[in-house]
């Protein structure tokens, strides 16, 4: 089997970011992985080009902060078609050594499983919306019960999650449109496929969301005034997807009145593959006035 492709997408906290890559880098396991830099205003982007793995197979900075989705699809579209594609937010610990294997485990002993992520570390909540324990052969995972449109929680959180193939084939992109996440992603799936959404229990991730200038490994790739002025400073000054979130909303909905009305199928395209914004029903409008908004207010 071909190695799964890891999109990690970093923006700002350097501190974070070299921590947190490390533990994904610690393991053993054979994988593909493709760096983006959304134009960070700190040092990340000497960091990252000083890395030697060579699971590393691309790193890119894009010249402009355009929000978290067109990066993660950015890279969806590099994607070989037989891959497995996991996504793993720059803020996320890999406490677990083999967790490639656990969830691969569960996708070849549940076929019906298409979206598998985990619950947000410490130290946020530790959650999990309405689910259903599936048991098979001494291999579990918790599937989503509802995956409801616009229910509060109601999702698989998009920090740690791993798609299959054929659950590619049949959603294409996250949704540019409305730039939603997680949460559209995990109703689409839920409501508009054959396959299911749900969490593994047996990778454990922790999610501290900064650190200090002390503990720092990344401090020789530093050159900022701190702690007048550190990476989580910058990050915090650039950080705009709740207030994103909100202003789109509307769209959010109108994507999914548009999937009920059967104007649209589950399939989203992506400026980054413009031959499925030929086939399928695509709001370029919508999608540029999403990135306008990062370009104008997160760079």
């Amino acid at each position: 089997m071909i190695p799964p492709f890891i999109s990690y997408i970093t923006f700002n906290r350097l501190g974070l970011t070299a921590r947190n890559l490390d533990s994904i880098l610690d393991s053993s396991e054979e994988f593909e992985m493709h760096i983006i830099d959304s134009n960070s205003r700190d040092d990340t982007w000497e960091y990252l080009r000083s890395l030697q793995d060579p699971r590393i197979q691309s790193v890119t900075r894009l010249p402009l902060n355009c929000g978290p989705i067109y990066p993660l699809n950015l890279n969806l579209s590099r994607r070989k078609p037989e891959q497995y594609f996991f996504t793993i937010d720059s803020d996320v610990f890999m406490i677990s050594k083999k967790w490639i294997s656990r969830f691969m485990e569960v996708f070849e002993t549940f076929p019906e499983a298409g979206l598998l992520g985990v619950k947000r570390g410490r130290p946020y909540p530790l959650y999990y919306p309405p689910v259903i324990p599936r048991v098979k052969d001494n291999i579990h995972y918790l599937q989503l019960e509802n995956g409801h449109i616009d229910a509060p929680l109601d999702f698989v959180p998009g920090c740690c999650q791993a798609l299959r193939p054929e659950l590619i084939n049949q959603i294409g992109y996250w949704n540019e449109e409305c730039c939603y996440g997680d949460s559209e992603l995990s109703a689409r799936i839920c409501c508009y496929t054959d396959l299911k959404a749900g969490f593994i229990d047996t990778v454990e991730i922790e999610m501290t969301q900064s650190i200090n200038c002390a503990e720092c490994q990344a401090e020789r790739w530093c050159s900022l005034n701190h702690p007048i002025d550190t990476c989580f400073d910058i990050w915090r000054r650039h950080y705009i997807n709740r207030a994103a979130a909100a202003k789109f909303r509307p769209n959010f909905l109108k994507v999914f009145q548009e999937l009920k009305q059967g104007k649209r199928s589950a399939y989203s395209a992506s400026m980054s593959d413009p031959e499925s914004t030929q086939k399928n029903l695509y709001h370029q409008n919508w999608a540029m006035e999403n990135i306008r908004y990062y370009i104008q207010n997160s760079n």
